[in-house]
C-alpha cells in the first residue's frame, strides 16, 4: 500500500470525477486550480496510472479510474459516516450508559435524574444495576461499567473513589417497638443483641458495621442475619425486631412507614462515592449523566442523616479517601 495516498487526494478524484472539470471541482474544495492539479498528479504518480484524460472543454476519467470510482464513493462514505458517528456520540446524539448504584441511591435520586438525562439526550440509552457494593467494584475493574456510586467495600487500588455523601448510621424499626419510641439520643450500648437482625459479612453494610463497630454488645450475642434490604423490610415489619442501617436505606421505598433513630455516641457514617476506573476519564455521554445527578442531588432536600461532602465532589478530578468515623 502507497501511504503517501491520503483521504485528500481520494476527495480530489471523486471531485473531478464528479464534476467533469478542474475548475469547478476546485471551487468546491475551496483550493485554487493549480493545487488540484497538483493533488491529482501526486495520486496519478503514486499509483502508476493515468485517472484523467483531458481536453480543452472536459475532463474524463479513464478506463481503471472508472472502476475505481465506487470504491472511493465507499471508502469516504464510510469515513464520514465513521466520523459522524464519533461526533454524535461526543454530543451525546446516542450511547449507552452503564451505571450501578445502591438501591437507596437509585430511589433517592438516580430515578429523577435519568428521566431528566433522557429528556435532554433520547438517543442514549443506559443500563441501571442495583447491586451492592461488594459487587460494584469488580464490575468496574472489569469494564462492565462506566462508573458506580455506591460505599466502598473493599477498596481497589485500580478504582477510584470520590466522597459524594455522608451517610449516616441508625436503628431502623417499626414504630411501635420500645427503641423507636425512647426519648433522647440513641447510644450504640443500649442496643441488644436479641432482636438484632444484622446484614451478612458479605454485604456492603455488614462487612462496614463489623469493621467499624464490631466491638459493640450488639454484635456479641446471638442474632440473625439478613443479605438484602428488601428481605430485611419483610422481617421488620412483622415487629419485635431492629436493624442498624444507614440513613438514605432507611429512607428507601419500602421503609417509609418504619421508624429511623440516628446512632450516638459515637456517630458513625459511610461515604457514598463515585466509583470509576483510574485513569479512565468518562465519556461524553457519562459526564453529563453524572453532572445531572448531582444536580439532582444538590437540588433536593436531603433526608435527616444525610449530607453532601464539599460542593467540589462531583467531580471530574478522582481522588481516593478513607471512610470516616465521627466520635459524638
Amino acid at each position: 500500500m502507497n501511504r503517501n495516498i491520503s483521504l485528500r487526494h481520494l476527495r480530489s478524484f471523486v471531485e473531478v470525477a464528479n464534476a467533469g472539470s478542474f475548475t469547478t471541482a476546485a471551487a468546491r474544495l475551496f483550493v485554487t486550480q493549480s493545487a488540484l492539479t497538483a493533488t491529482i498528479q501526486q495520486f496519478e504518480e503514486s499509483v502508476g496510472l493515468k485517472l484523467f484524460d483531458r481536453n480543452t472543454r472536459r475532463v474524463v476519467m479513464t478506463q481503471e479510474a472508472v472502476r475505481f470510482k465506487a470504491e472511493a464513493d465507499r471508502i469516504l462514505r464510510d469515513f464520514d459516516s465513521a466520523i459522524s458517528d464519533l461526533q454524535s456520540f461526543a454530543d451525546s446524539q446516542k450511547g449507552h450508559i452503564r451505571i450501578a448504584a445502591a438501591a437507596s441511591v437509585i430511589y433517592q435520586f438516580l430515578v429523577t435524574a435519568v428521566g431528566k438525562f433522557r429528556q435532554q439526550y433520547p438517543g442514549v440509552t443506559f443500563t441501571l444495576r442495583d447491586a451492592g457494593a461488594e459487587q460494584v467494584e469488580q464490575m468496574v475493574m472489569d469494564g462492565e461499567l462506566d462508573f458506580a456510586i455506591t460505599s466502598r467495600h473493599k477498596g481497589i487500588d485500580e478504582l477510584s473513589y470520590v466522597p459524594l455523601l455522608e451517610d449516616r448510621y441508625g436503628v431502623v424499626c417499626r414504630a411501635d417497638y420500645p427503641l423507636a419510641k425512647r426519648a433522647g439520643p440513641l447510644r450504640w450500648a443500649d442496643l441488644a443483641p436479641e432482636d438484632f437482625v444484622a446484614f451478612t459479612a458479605d454485604t456492603g453494610i455488614g462487612t462496614f458495621l463489623h469493621e467499624n463497630a464490631g466491638h459493640w454488645p450488639v454484635f456479641g450475642g446471638e442474632h440473625d442475619e439478613i443479605s438484602s434490604t428488601t428481605s430485611l423490610f419483610a422481617v421488620l415489619n412483622e415487629g419485635g425486631r431492629f436493624s442498624i442501617i444507614p440513613a438514605l436505606a432507611a429512607k428507601a421505598a419500602g421503609f417509609t412507614d418504619l421508624a429511623y433513630r440516628e446512632l450516638a455516641a459515637p456517630v458513625l457514617s459511610r461515604e457514598i462515592c463515585l466509583i470509576t476506573r483510574r485513569l479512565r476519564s468518562l465519556s461524553p455521554s457519562s459526564q453529563r449523566m453524572l453532572d445531572i445527578i448531582m444536580d439532582t442531588i444538590r437540588a433536593q432536600a436531603l433526608p435527616d442523616g444525610v449530607s453532601i461532602i464539599g460542593e467540589e465532589a462531583a467531580p471530574r478530578r478522582a481522588t481516593r479517601r478513607t471512610t470516616r468515623r465521627k466520635a459524638g
